[in-house]
């Protein structure tokens, strides 16, 4: 996303402070050495950014460490790919940790190796507030881009960022009050996506992209980035597909997350489905399918953002194994778990967590927001007020870069 914005910020930044601090820092005349972790679809998204920036400003840098094929096509030689240690859960986690562990050992003996100059984390705290205490050990600066959600649960884990981690990178404005007050070095940045121009595809280009037709009205359904998020809430939104379409002649679209197969994807539709033809028609654009969608169901999490950024109505919805739900209920200390509505400080969008996510419950909250009407009217105004809270008035440079210059210069 940051190479089409390359050489505006090259031609535009030339003579810039910007510049005149890198230089006094001494940090852009030479390459350097960056580990980058990221363990999910966003973080891929950013850690991809964060590169193309650390690359822009200081050129030559080379990056190693955790991510996907974002971070990937960045130029970030991944040790440990994304997918390796992508589990939901607590309890989830538990069968999938002898791997985990062995690829995070990977990770930390190449840091030992290597000596980086620098290691960037992004979000994905239970393996990269673990990372951050063994680079911490072995010398390695250690920076946090992206904020772990610790001022909804497990707040206690502000301990281990203040021993651990030099600076963190918020991209919530609420997030960096939070960090000052528990006495921790904290730059507020902007939210990425909210920085991201729009896509540029018509409707009717997407339509013909997707076997679409431009005259129904269409139904965005985006159920996680991970195979066990998707197993729990596909299911409940096949099913709200399936009594909506007997309401009324609607089509649906699938986003397919970056660490996501679509086959993989066809398959379980084929099963939620018992093998009826599917009505699902899969896109590769998530912020396209929000964009022309009239409405969308969309599993909680960093899509919750697209979706407030995207302007189009949406309803949250959620659902863990039971046990881990049982398990991590008791430490939230929030009521509301969108983003949108966390940002907004009220419920504007409806959440249906747990055991409310179900296909009737989704389709009473869509058949609010299809129609125009006041329901439909009072979300798009709310919406529009979280994507101006989103966006850093005050700097025009994008998240990204801004957080590669906090970087650098806390590096001189």
């Amino acid at each position: 996303m940051l190479s089409r914005l390359r050489g505006e910020i090259v031609e535009e930044r030339r003579d810039s402070s910007l510049r005149s601090e890198l230089r006094k820092a001494g940090c852009h005349n030479r390459s350097m050495q960056f580990l980058l972790s990221a363990g999910e679809a966003s973080g891929d998204t950013y850690g991809a950014q964060l590169a193309e920036a650390l690359g822009l400003l200081a050129p030559g840098s080379r990056f190693f460490g955790m991510g996907g094929e974002k971070m990937h096509a960045a130029g970030c030689e991944l040790l440990v790919h994304a997918n390796e240690v992508a589990v939901v859960g607590l309890v989830e986690v538990l069968t999938h940790l002898p791997g985990i562990r062995q690829r995070f050992k990977h990770l930390v003996a190449e840091a030992a190796r290597r000596k980086p100059d620098a290691a960037v984390l992004i979000d994905f705290p239970d393996f990269n507030l673990r990372l951050a205490r063994e680079l911490h050990r072995l010398g390695i600066p250690v920076f946090y881009f992206v904020s772990p959600q610790i001022w909804a649960w497990r707040t206690g884990r502000i301990q281990q960022i203040k021993k651990y981690v030099r600076k963190m990178i918020v991209i919530f404005p609420f997030e960096q009050e939070f960090y000052r007050q528990h006495g921790v070095e904290v730059s507020y940045v902007g939210h990425p996506l909210a920085y991201v121009p729009p896509p540029q595809i018509t409707r009717e280009e997407f339509a013909a992209q997707h076997g679409l037709d431009p005259q129904k009205q269409w139904i965005a359904l985006l159920p996680g980035s991970r195979r066990k998020e998707v197993r729990l809430n596909l299911p409940a939104m096949l099913q709200a597909a399936e009594l909506l379409q007997q309401q009324g002649d609607y089509e649906f679209i699938l986003s397919v997350a970056s660490t996501l197969n679509a086959e993989w994807l066809k398959e379980q539709i084929a099963q939620a489905q018992g093998g009826r033809s599917s009505t699902i028609h899969l896109t590769d654009n998530a912020r396209a399918t929000l964009m022309h969608a009239r409405a969308s169901v969309v599993a909680s999490g960093t899509a919750t953002v697209e979706a407030a950024l995207s302007g189009t109505p949406f309803v949250v919805v959620y659902r863990l194994a039971p046990l881990t739900w049982l398990l991590g209920r008791r430490l939230v200390k929030l009521d509301t778990f969108a983003m949108a509505n966390l940002i907004a400080g009220e419920k504007v969008v409806p959440e249906l967590i747990q055991k409310d996510f179900t296909a009737s419950n989704v389709v009473r909250e869509l058949q609010k927001l299809l129609p125009n009407g006041p329901d439909r009217q009072k979300m798009q105004a709310a919406l529009k007020m979280v994507q101006q809270r989103l966006h850093d008035s005050q700097n025009a440079d994008p998240p990204a870069l801004r957080a590669a210059h906090e970087v650098l210069a806390s590096l001189r």
